[in-house]
């Protein structure tokens, strides 16, 4: 089916970029928020595979992907928040079911906190208002220097390097994750986001001393919107325990464990694809009884 390149302005005056696919009838409109280094390209697969039947939208957050780089310390997920209402308003989608990997889902727990009737449901990739010590110390550790790479084999082989969690990959497939990361400059791989990134990272001391904020009270304002928590097994970063608290917390919640990925589920897996077809057929239902 293909999609269009969306350009929009941020508050700030960034020239921004999001993929448009497919279909503009039909069911409640899904909106895909990406990881903190990732970009819409993250999202291909489930995008051609939901937009026959509604309007898929993904997002390149500033500082990532096409869009244009900001100042680091404009990195943070309140403002790529406001910059999700801003593609929203653009586009006349007034109200949308979330997909967020990781960052997004963070940005995504912001947006129930603070504009809760421009959402219909929210999917959590692998995230949680709790992050594990662990996650956290391995993302920094490759945010810090930025990755350079002489050729996509070497990409690849540190994608795998990076992701001991993920299981089941042949050479083929960790070479078309490498390309979902990283874009292609005259043949060579090159970090597809600003390095600028790391400045709103919590530092490693930060981290092991466990004062990373949690984010409670943000994750109780998504009720009652219908969600979906899908966890990576062998995830560093969601733990099972927090997940178990989504649950508690949440009256209309599922939580489902995918076999075989650590941080973060790539959204093409079986179970994930059944989980987001039940979610979204109770995002259609919600969306319809509340107008």
């Amino acid at each position: 089916m293909g999609f269009g390149a969306v350009r929009y302005r941020s508050a700030d005056g960034l020239s921004l970029h999001a993929r448009d696919y497919g279909a503009r009838g039909g069911g409640t409109p899904v909106l895909c928020l990406p990881g903190l280094t990732r970009n819409a390209k993250d999202f291909d697969t489930l995008a051609e595979r939901l937009a026959p039947g509604r309007r898929v939208v993904c997002a390149d957050f500033r500082g990532r992907g096409l869009s244009q780089y900001g100042e680091p310390a404009s990195y943070r997920a309140d403002i790529e928040m406001a910059d999700t209402l801003a593609l929203m308003d653009q586009l006349d989608i007034a109200r949308a079911a979330v997909v967020g990997t990781s960052r997004g889902g963070i940005v995504a727990m912001f947006l129930a906190a603070r504009a809760k009737a421009r959402l219909a449901g929210i999917a959590f990739n692998d995230v949680g208002p709790r992050l594990e010590p662990e996650g956290l110390l391995r993302i920094r550790s490759y945010l810090s220097p930025a990755a350079s790479f002489s050729s996509w084999a070497e990409a690849a082989a540190a994608v795998r390097a990076t992701n001991a969690g993920v299981a089941g990959l042949t050479d083929g497939q960790w070479l078309s994750f490498a390309r979902r990361l990283f874009r292609d400059e005259d043949g060579v791989p090159v970090i597809d986001y600003d390095p600028g990134l790391i400045a709103n990272f919590p530092d490693r001391e930060t981290i092991e001393s466990g004062k990373v904020p949690e984010l409670w009270a943000l994750f109780d304002a998504v009720a009652p919107l219908p969600a979906l928590v899908l966890r990576g097994a062998n995830s560093d970063l969601l733990s099972a325990l927090t997940v178990s608290e989504m649950e508690r917390r949440h009256g209309d919640l599922t939580a489902v464990t995918v076999e075989g990925r650590g941080h973060v589920p790539f959204l093409d897996e079986a179970e994930s694809l059944a989980a987001i077809d039940d979610w979204l057929r109770r995002v259609d239902a919600f969306a319809a009884r509340s107008g």
